[in-house]
């Protein structure tokens, strides 16, 4: 007997929407998307009004057979994708891939918000259809940034170097770090003095005052000449209690998450980063395994709405009552306001069963997975209590013609800090509630504190999501992937959790810019998504929205005279060449990073490492001279630095090519007869292995230390990391940690 067959993105998804529909249904995944513009090559024709041109994917083609043969069997077919305009696209992509296959089959679109029986069940029983304007905006997103790409991307390659890219958003994403940077570099410190003290009367505790007017003017102290003749003026000088108010302040709880608040949080309280969060997420979402029950369990975590169902804040109220008491539910119903631009298909990002608590499910979730899972629990579940009570004090204390302030508060009621106390409240001053106005006030030697302005922070991944989301740049769902693709390309490095362009992701930046500057710019940026969603909603035709981008792309285009641009970012060191005496050395780029380069290349093929000191100054790379020979011609060997790390080489080199790697002095405690060795992955990450391999194949991440395990004596510990203890050593035999 034929059944009906469902189709979702990913295995996991489907394996858990089986289970709720008992066998009913046939659920096959179609691993994302089966369609998609050709990898090496346009695949857009523009003479044609934009046309894509989409290809099966070739890695799916077992997929896509196995899709048919499930097709051909059902009596129907559900598209169960995503909810939003990737999903949607799916959608119609697999009607296009299986269009013989549907032939004179009903074929429904259904969507649902969370992965549990009762969303899945419901949205059976209420099919729509495809939503073609959601379709369009998909397909106008992903021609605009193949345009770009194609377009753009070569002129990089013939300016700057091979294997760069340039995207429609990233590079408005790097425009922004690299303006913050220079904000910093160009940043001056303005020197400036806090004149302050201790206050106090009688036996009531002191709190600080700081000076804030004289003459009831705002004081600004430029130096310590003008502090001291302040201080010197009023130090004893009749001082009073002038004004104290008191008042009660209300802090009402923060909105559930949507996908850019949760990224901000994750990466602050968790340490994150945004493609590991969204990826955590996405399995909550589609289904865990709970003791043999699998079912999602949090709402769609690509949203940029805060509505709340009905259902789940009743259920948040009734657990509250349960956990913290009845006196802690908000009497009403909090409802927290969109942004303009939000979407609103989905609902606020939440725990689809708010009675599912973070550790009734700890024993199924690994530990990431249940810090994610409690901060989107603790965060919903604080929308429906109480909020924090303040007793705010602010205090005016006179002192001759001066005026110091000071201010405090103190908590009288937690609120919703019982489940969610990641909220900062400043409570400044304790000032004791003896206090009144007109005492006579105590004080002791002021204090003149020397301060200086400081320049802007850099951008950490929070503050970076925040500063797209709030100037419109990107949606959602490309966040984390427009971090992710800045990374990749090496266009920004990461320095205490903030990010630094790069010298590679400078020139990019300079070069779009100077070129590009009208279309990789905020506001054209923003202005487009605008446009993206009127496709959305049927506003305007997909097809003008990219004529008009392409029009302008092609018009600066032709513009850029690759000539004069390549002259523009060669940076000439004035170092001579110490091959062929003749040429100097020149900065280049390449995927790895920057290097130096002689002149009269080809000519001359002489390249050398370098790094820069805290002043920018180049400082060649130079090799070791070491005092073992060379076994192959007798010449001295030399320790190098390469792309994957340090290696021992001949001094004779390129006469004599004889090179090995540079061992630990740590034997291999698989084999027992090579050295360990260290190297650099592509992307530059450190491992250890055995110099003998292929014969030894033994890999490890963790770094080996030449040190004996004071306990069971074995050759070598490892260093390790995390992030309660920080660096610390451990033996790999016995297991012992020490400092």
């Amino acid at each position: 007997m034929s059944k009906g067959l469902i189709i979702v993105e990913s295995p996991a998804k489907a394996g858990t929407i089986s289970k709720f529909l008992k066998n009913k249904y046939n659920v096959k995944a179609s691993m994302g998307h089966i369609r998609d513009l050709p990898k090496h090559e346009l695949g857009v024709s523009v003479s044609q009004n934009f046309k894509p041109d989409y290809i099966m994917d070739k890695s799916k083609s077992k997929v896509i057979s196995e899709l048919k043969e499930a097709t051909l069997a059902a009596d129907s077919v559900f598209l169960a994708s995503d909810n939003d305009r990737e999903g949607e696209a799916i959608a119609w992509h697999l009607t296009e891939a299986l269009k013989k296959e549907l032939q004179n089959k009903p074929v429904y679109r259904i969507v649902f918000n969370e992965i549990t029986s009762q969303a899945i069940n419901e949205a059976i029983k209420n099919p729509g259809k495809i939503d073609m304007a959601k379709v369009e905006a998909q397909q106008a997103r992903r021609i605009l940034d193949r345009l770009v790409g194609y377009e753009i991307s070569p002129l990089l390659w013939k300016v700057i170097t091979k294997e760069l890219s340039a995207g429609r958003v990233q590079s408005v994403a790097l425009r922004l770090i690299c303006e913050r940077e220079a904000e910093i570099k160009a940043f001056v410190p303005k020197e400036f003095w806090k004149v302050e003290g201790d206050f106090w009367k009688d036996n009531l505790p002191p709190f600080k005052a700081v000076l804030e007017k004289i003459n009831g003017k705002k004081v600004e102290i430029p130096d310590e000449k003008s502090a001291i003749e302040i201080v010197d003026s009023i130090q004893n000088a009749e001082t009073k209690l002038k004004e104290i108010k008191r008042s009660n302040r209300n802090i009402d709880p923060l909105p559930p998450f949507i996908t850019s608040t949760l990224q901000q949080e994750a990466s602050k309280i968790l340490g994150f980063q945004a493609q590991k969060t969204m990826s955590i997420a996405q399995v909550l979402y589609e289904g865990i395994d709970l003791g043999g029950e699998s079912t999602g369990l949090i709402t769609y975590m690509r949203t940029d709405s805060t509505r709340m169902a009905e259902e789940a804040v009743t259920k948040a109220k009734d657990l509250i009552k349960e956990r913290f008491g009845a006196d802690l539910v908000n009497p009403k119903v909090r409802v927290f306001k969109n942004k303009q631009s939000a979407q609103d298909a989905h609902e606020a990002i939440r725990p689809t069963d708010p009675f599912r608590t973070p550790e009734s499910i700890a024993q199924y979730l690994t530990k990431e997975q249940l810090k994610l899972y409690t901060l989107i629990w603790q965060r919903f579940i604080a929308t429906q209590m109480k909020p924090v009570k303040l007793l705010s004090t602010n205090v005016k204390i006179s002192m001759g013609n001066a005026e110091f302030t000071s201010t405090g508060a103190q908590i009288i009621e937690e609120g919703f800090l019982k489940a969610y106390s990641y909220i900062n409240i400043p409570l400044g001053e304790k000032i004791h509630p003896d206090y009144t106005k007109d005492d006579e006030l105590q004080h002791n030697a002021l204090e003149k504190t020397q301060h200086f302005t400081t320049p802007p922070s850099r951008f950490t991944e929070a503050s970076l999501i925040k500063e797209l989301e709030a100037k419109g740049i990107g949606r959602p769902s490309t966040y984390a992937s427009i971090i992710d693709t800045l990374r990749k390309r090496k266009y920004v490095n990461m320095e205490k959790k903030s990010f630094i362009p790069t010298p590679l992701g400078n020139d990019v930046n300079r070069f779009l810019v100077d070129k590009f500057d009208c279309l990789f710019n905020v506001k054209f940026t923003a202005e487009m998504e605008t446009k993206l969603d009127e496709v959305e909603y049927s506003k305007i035709a997909w097809n003008d929205v990219v004529k008009e981008y392409y029009d302008q792309l092609q018009a600066l285009i032709n513009q850029v005279d690759i000539k004069k641009e390549k002259n523009n970012f060669i940076q000439d060191t004035g170092i001579a060449c110490d091959v062929c005496k003749q040429g100097t050395m020149l900065i280049k780029h390449s995927k790895r990073g920057e290097f130096l380069a002689c002149s009269r290349y080809p000519q001359c093929k002489n390249s050398k490492s370098f790094t820069r000191d805290a002043d920018g100054n180049i400082k060649i790379v130079v090799p070791t001279p070491l005092e073992e020979k060379c076994p192959e011609c007798g010449s001295p060997l030399m320790l190098r630095n390469g792309k994957y790390g340090e290696f021992i080489a001949c001094s004779n080199y390129p006469k004599c090519k004889y090179s090995r790697p540079k061992t630990l002095g740590i034997k291999c405690p698989e084999c027992g007869i090579g050295e360990l060795t260290a190297h650099k992955s592509k992307k530059g990450r450190p491992f250890y292995s055995c110099n003998r391999y292929p014969e030894c194949k033994y890999i490890t991440n963790d770094k080996p230390l030449p040190i004996s395990c004071p306990k069971c004596g074995n050759p070598y510990l490892v260093e390790k990391y995390s992030r309660e203890k920080g660096k610390y050593k451990m033996c790999p035999k016995c297991k012992t940690e020490m400092e």
